[in-house]
């Protein structure tokens, strides 16, 4: 079978990619934006892709026939011109979690990572403890965990870890895409108000959350975190599976920090000492995903103290405060932070390991919730551990910066343009400081052009 896979740079549609090339299937597809990690993974595959959206791509040519099925991403909408042309000419059609939760996840035990914040993280942790115990697991992950070098794989094992997003599903189908993965274990990490395009407000959200707990089978298990209020809303609107909570200041897993950046910390589950984990990564919402990945390993059969080990060797994600350059005494971190919980949080944790080292803040307003204005009034405050901030406030920026920038109380600058952004910080950033890129886009590929020039 041929698939054409319509938006397959997505974090998403680039893991269904990879998991449908390794059933053997011919997969090509085609994207407006292309960029790494998933472009250069895409391309190790061997799959070809088309810059742009356009109706010939989904036709016969004297190099190869037309696909049989199109998979398409929540990126493409009604009017455009590929969408419009599968219509008018009949051709099968599917979103990519409806196929993902078809071909791939029917008869696997699966475990699902869901949240405003961390799931990316969650899940690759989780497929890591799950490998650590020799369960050979699946997963599909938003990013590209470091342990395994791609965002997707079948696995040979029962397990498959799947992260578990609430954006809507494809332009014929705006439910959220977990509804389609009937999982076993599903954890909740959090749940705040983002997806403003799509989401009127936090209560529709929950509604969706609460969708998911319903395909939750009664002998399954829902990890949730018990420091999480709406969490417990959600809770409260009916649950049929038993529940296990993790916090620091409450639930049944618990942390206690040894360190102050989460570098070291012993986990407790029901006041019996597990063990201690010393590792690589920062930030107590770091030591919360944790949790939330060694509860549901348990959950799943794996031995929670046998498993601490594990989290030495954990390697991170890509664009998760990814150290990518240490040049001139200059560290420079790629990072994916776009909401102003995750930024804050990111910032708190780098701060708590640099001490009083400089840090300098580089955010690009791309979600489309930030493009919206949606956080502005959060941003200021999720920016108080940063010493600088340059905002990227491009001309076609829906709202305007300078409220944000006058409270940062003469901290930040906005720029209009990338190439003024890269110069602006070539002036300003010091041997000693260090300079963190927030955007869950490509930046015009800002962090490493910095880095090579810095």
């Amino acid at each position: 079978m041929r698939l054409h896979i319509l938006g397959i740079c997505g974090t998403f549609m680039g893991g269904v990619a990879a998991l449908a090339r390794e059933l053997g299937l011919q997969v090509e597809g085609s994207d407006a934006n292309v960029y790494p990690p998933m472009s250069t993974q895409l391309e190790a595959l061997g799959i070809a892709l088309q810059t742009g959206y356009r109706a010939e791509y989904l036709q016969a040519t004297p190099q190869h026939a037309a696909p049989d099925r199109i998979i398409v991403g929540n990126a493409l909408a009604r009017g455009n011109a590929a969408v419009e042309y599968l219509l008018d000419a009949g051709l099968d059609y599917v979103s990519g979690p409806q196929w993902l939760g078809e071909t791939v996840l029917r008869g696997r035990a699966v475990l699902a990572v869901a949240g405003t914040h961390g799931k990316t993280t969650t899940s690759s942790l989780l497929a890591h403890l799950l490998d650590a115990a020799g369960t050979r697991p699946g997963f599909l992950i938003g990013g590209v965990p470091e342990n395994f070098g791609v965002s997707a794989r079948l696995g040979a094992g029962a397990p498959f870890v799947i992260e578990a997003d609430e954006y809507d599903t494809a332009f014929f189908d705006k439910r959220s895409k977990f509804v389609h993965y009937r999982p076993r274990i599903a954890v909740l990490n959090n749940l705040e108000y983002d997806h403003a395009d799509i989401f009127p407000d936090v209560a529709a959200i929950q509604r969706q959350f609460h969708h998911l707990l319903r395909t939750v089978p009664g002998n399954g298990r829902l990890i949730v975190n018990a420091e999480d209020a709406r969490l417990a809303e959600v809770l409260a609107m009916g649950c049929w599976t038993p529940v296990e909570t993790f916090g620091i200041d409450a639930g049944d897993w618990r942390a206690r920090l040894l360190d102050a950046d989460g570098g070291a910390f012993e986990v407790r589950r029901g006041g019996r000492l597990i063990g201690t984990v010393r590792w690589e990564l920062l930030g107590r919402h770091n030591v919360m995903n944790a949790l939330a990945a060694l509860a549901a390993a348990s959950a799943a059969g794996v031995d929670a103290a046998a498993s601490l080990p594990a989290f030495a060797g954990f390697r991170g994600v890509k664009r998760r405060m990814q150290l990518i350059g240490t040049r001139d005494g200059l560290h420079i971190y790629d990072d994916f932070a776009h909401h102003p919980t995750a930024i804050a949080t990111t910032l708190a944790g780098l701060r708590a390991k640099v001490g009083a080292a400089r840090i300098l803040a580089v955010l690009e307003p791309r979600s489309n919730s930030m493009r919206a204005g949606a956080h502005a009034a959060a941003l200021a405050p999720a920016l108080a551990a940063a010493d600088e901030v340059v905002l990227l406030a491009r001309p076609a920026l829906a709202w305007d910066t300078a409220p944000v920038i006058a409270a940062l109380d003469g901290r930040g600058m906005a720029v209009p343009d990338t190439d003024t952004l890269l110069a602006t910080l070539a002036a300003r950033a010091r041997a000693g400081d260090h300079v963190v890129f927030m955007s869950n886009g490509g930046f015009e590929g800002a962090p490493r052009r910095f880095a090579e020039r810095a």
